[in-house]
């Protein structure tokens, strides 16, 4: 049967090739430091290895004085590249990191769209300048703080992601036990707990999530437990469902007859059925996180200020009209991620479909 259904998701080619393609850029992602990062990711200073993108070292051991070294600093990088080498990734940019070097206010254009001489008249020797290089060039961009728009979008796709995963698996669990309760037990239990459910699906969850988040401080973690709050209840239904069709089946009559316990009743027997039409629902569930989280940020109720997000790109490509990179970019990468997420659902949907036959 597994075997079926995964001819059945690669037959949908469209949804085969979304996954792996979402697949690639979630492990980029995740690697990000590695490839957006404003510090090297190995260097050699005398003799001895560093790695600045794992230990924090302090500027006195390259000869300055303060507490955190800043690579981007020419002095410093004079003085490593004196006596050894340092590797850098391909950005050398972090999220946070400002660009003291731009040609005009921010945010400036890509650097693609400016000529050798314009990009490099800020730094110090010009076109001449070691640290003009494509390293050091804002591939997409700078935001109103002069920060690197390419960073940005790498690590806050990880976060969104990463925040959408987290926000799923914790409401099918929630979800699918409340559901499986429902529909195993019936009765009155089902009845109170329906009820409950009616009633909590019926409150208007966006402004609910705006006065919370407005209240409580801002936070990963907070805004996740907020929206766990309210997300749980679309597992219920397809659950529940599942439960009320099959508690009366021949199998679970006999199981109940040789004394098998209601617990391992509901998990090794019922739960297997049930679980087809939760692992349908999830990319759907999940890219309505990834959006949810988006609408937060826009609006400024989402993660901490300073957080990589594509919500606050895009509303500051609202704030900055002319600047319309800024608004482009989140547009593209937002609709490249959800649309790939709605693939692998529906793919996802054709292998547990039992009508679906691959020849």
């Amino acid at each position: 049967m597994n075997q079926r259904r995964w001819q059945n998701f690669k037959a949908n080619r469209r949804g085969y090739w979304s996954l792996w393609i979402f697949l690639v850029l979630f492990v980029m992602a995740l690697g990000a430091e590695f490839i957006a990062n404003d510090k090297p990711i190995l260097a050699s200073y005398k003799g001895e290895m560093l790695y600045p993108v794992f230990v924090d070292y302090p500027e006195e051991k390259f000869g300055g004085f303060l507490a955190r070294t800043d690579y981007r600093d020419p002095f410093i990088q004079e003085e490593i590249n004196a006596n050894g080498w340092m590797i850098w990734p391909p950005i050398r940019y972090s999220y946070q990191t400002a660009n003291s070097y731009i040609p005009h206010s921010a945010p400036t254009a890509p650097f693609w769209m400016m000529d050798a001489e314009t990009r490099c008249s800020a730094y110090p020797l010009g076109a001449e300048d070691p640290n003009c290089t494509l390293g050091n060039m804002n591939w997409l961009g700078t935001d109103d703080q002069a920060r690197d728009v390419t960073a940005r979008l790498i690590y806050g796709f990880r976060i969104s992601v990463l925040f959408g995963l987290i926000l799923t698996a914790a409401s099918a669990v929630i979800g699918v036990a409340s559901g499986a309760v429902q529909g195993y037990f019936g009765g009155w239990v089902d009845l109170i707990m329906q009820r409950f459910i009616e009633i909590w699906a019926s409150i208007p969850v966006l402004y609910i999530l705006l006065i919370i988040a407005a209240i409580l401080p801002p936070g990963f973690w907070v805004l996740l437990g907020i929206m766990l709050l309210f997300s749980w209840v679309a597992f219920v239904g397809v659950v529940r469902a599942e439960f009320l069709r099959a508690r009366n089946f021949e199998y679970v009559n006999a199981a109940r007859a040789l004394g098998v316990s209601n617990r391992t009743i509901m998990f090794r027997h019922l739960l297997p059925n049930a679980m087809v039409a939760t692992l349908t629902f999830l990319p759907f569930i999940l890219s309505g996180s990834i959006t949810t989280l988006t609408s937060l940020d826009f609006l400024g109720f989402g993660l901490p200020p300073g957080s990589p997000s594509l919500g606050e790109l895009i509303a500051q490509g609202k704030r900055n009209l002319q600047a319309p990179w800024l608004g482009i970019t989140a547009f593209f990468v937002i609709s490249i991620m959800l649309s790939l997420l709605i693939f692998i659902g529906e793919a996802t949907r054709d292998a547990f479909d039992p009508r679906k036959t691959f020849r």
